[in-house]
């Protein structure tokens, strides 16, 4: 089997060849048609986030065509298209049992602890291949599983309300995933801020006011989603919050941010919330809003690549740089 490894932090990806992934009783064997290149899998490459065991496939935006089930499935059967979750959880522990599995106390996660997406096919438990409509293309399929799932789930974590204003910095795949969302789920009004002219205008289509970063300063709105991972978009989301506003960090970072408790949280009853990942039910809730036609994620996807490294190598370059366009995908 064709896979795309990271082998050595700070170092490009290479291509391997691979056994194929064991299936297990509950398991379903997915063959790959499209995975996404998410900035988590450029943090890996580059070392900012620590991967548990190396070498590993990257890659948790996966989706495709089951090609095998285990003997206990059931409710899944060879030829059927799927998405796929990429936190793999127990179901049993207490956070589990809290509805929080990403914070399971045994899960592991496609793509960091576990072999992801880089490759031909990939063995998943059956309850984690989600079942997609035939009109859903497989590539916008694919970018749900991070990209808007990840940016719905932050919404509700900012616990957004129909009628409210949104701000959202960092306009790509999760920030014109979060755009899209923020309309459709009734915001009233969203800010788009980045530093791409191309992103902001692709936002501005979409019915958000376009602001370029250096004009941060003249937003305000009541959620505002930090998409990017670096201290300036944070300190400038919480800065652009109204009244008893929420800034929800998402994106990966180790850097601290400056904040005063006083003026920038107190005068204004204001809140920091941390977002993490998502949960199964919100991916199941953004595939009924998809096939209701309340919202249509395809111009998230502005690129495909090969399975082959030095493509997805250059496209990652174009992501850690802030280039390029809103999502790329590896179409094996």
């Amino acid at each position: 089997m064709k896979a795309i490894r990271l082998v050595t932090p700070t170092q490009p990806l290479v291509d391997a060849d691979l056994d194929p992934p064991p299936l297990g009783a509950s398991d379903v064997e997915v063959r790959i048609e499209a995975a996404g290149i998410c900035r988590s899998d450029v943090h890996y490459r580059a070392g900012t986030r620590p991967v548990p065991t190396l070498p590993i496939t990257p890659g948790h935006e996966v989706a495709g065509t089951i090609a095998a089930v285990g003997s206990e499935v059931s409710d899944r059967a060879v030829g059927d298209r799927v998405a796929v979750h990429y936190l793999m959880s127990c179901g049993q522990c207490d956070p589990c049992r809290a509805g929080l599995e990403q914070f399971c106390t045994t899960g592991t996660m496609l793509g960091l602890s576990r072999d992801g997406g880089y490759a031909e096919s990939v063995t998943v438990p059956a309850r984690n291949a989600f079942q997609i409509p035939d009109s859903l293309p497989i590539e916008v399929a694919a970018i749900m599983m991070c990209s808007s799932a990840t940016s719905l789930h932050a919404l509700r974590k900012g616990r957004f309300v129909p009628g409210e204003s949104v701000a959202v910095f960092g306009c790509g795949g999760l920030g014109i995933s979060a755009i899209k969302i923020a309309f459709a789920l009734g915001a009233v009004e969203v800010h788009a801020v980045d530093i791409n002219p191309e992103k902001l205008a692709v936002a501005e289509a979409l019915g958000a006011v376009a602001v370029p970063f250096d004009r941060a300063d003249s937003v305000t709105a009541d959620v505002a989603l930090e998409l990017v991972g670096l201290p300036a978009t944070m300190k400038a989301a919480v800065d652009s919050l109204a009244v008893q506003g929420r800034a929800v960090a998402v994106g990966i970072t180790h850097e601290p941010f400056p904040l005063d408790s006083f003026s920038d949280l107190v005068l204004r009853e204001a809140e920091v919330i941390g977002s993490s990942d998502h949960l199964a039910s919100e991916v199941a809730e953004l595939i009924d809003m998809v096939d209701r036609n309340l919202i249509d994620l395809s111009d998230v996807v502005t690129a495909t690549v090969p399975l082959e490294a030095t493509s997805i190598n250059h496209a990652m370059d174009q992501l850690e740089n802030f280039e390029g366009g809103i999502r790329t995908v590896i179409t094996p």
